[in-house]
């Protein structure tokens, strides 16, 4: 058997198959077309503009938000400024050169000589001596070291009454003008 005999293909004779029936029919009259139903338009608008009102909304009340929380954060500022400050106050206030100050304003003195009591047997060491009138360090002469926090601030016992400034100098009533320069500041020639 050749190839040209074999039967390779196991189709059916192209003049031997059924004929096929049409589907096609004439329509007598078109459909009726149904009317659309505004109820589903009127449904679908509202909940689009429901949902731009309250993207809106959200983005309103986001922004408001942010001014508050920024007030809020200028006063967490200001208030922790504030704090520095009145911390700064509290340790000047608490220093030795300002109690010293008021000590000695108040009347008391530093004794050369000082006397301790022991609690324990109730003795007195050291001299025993009173202190006398005059102090033997002089607080209000400069003798503490300068701060700058107590500078300005009044004395318990007299509120017009400072530690003052760490120099103590005045300056002078005359002080002399600076020399008028004519043709800008003096520079050495470079040619």
């Amino acid at each position: 058997m050749s190839i040209a005999e074999a039967d390779l293909l196991p189709f059916e004779d192209p003049g031997r198959r059924p004929a096929r029936e049409r589907d096609l029919r004439a329509v007598a009259a078109p459909e009726r077309r149904r009317r659309p139903r505004v109820a589903y338009a009127l449904v679908a608008v509202a909940g689009a503009a429901l949902i731009a009102a309250a993207q809106l909304g959200l983005s309103i009340l986001t922004a408001q938000s942010s001014y508050e929380l920024a007030a809020v954060e200028t006063q967490q500022r200001q208030l922790t400024l504030d704090h520095q400050e009145l911390s700064d106050d509290l340790a000047g206030l608490a220093s030795p050169q300002y109690l010293a100050a008021n000590a000695s304003a108040l009347g008391m003195v530093i004794d050369s000589s000082p006397s301790y009591l022991r609690l324990s047997d109730g003795q007195v060491t050291g001299s025993g001596e009173p202190a006398g009138a005059a102090s033997t360090v002089d607080v209000g002469a400069g003798n503490a070291a300068a701060n700058a926090l107590i500078a300005d601030t009044p004395l318990v016992t007299d509120a017009d009454a400072t530690i003052g400034g760490s120099s103590g100098e005045e300056l002078p009533a005359d002080i002399p003008d600076a020399p008028v320069m004519s043709g800008g500041l003096p520079a050495p020639s470079t040619h």
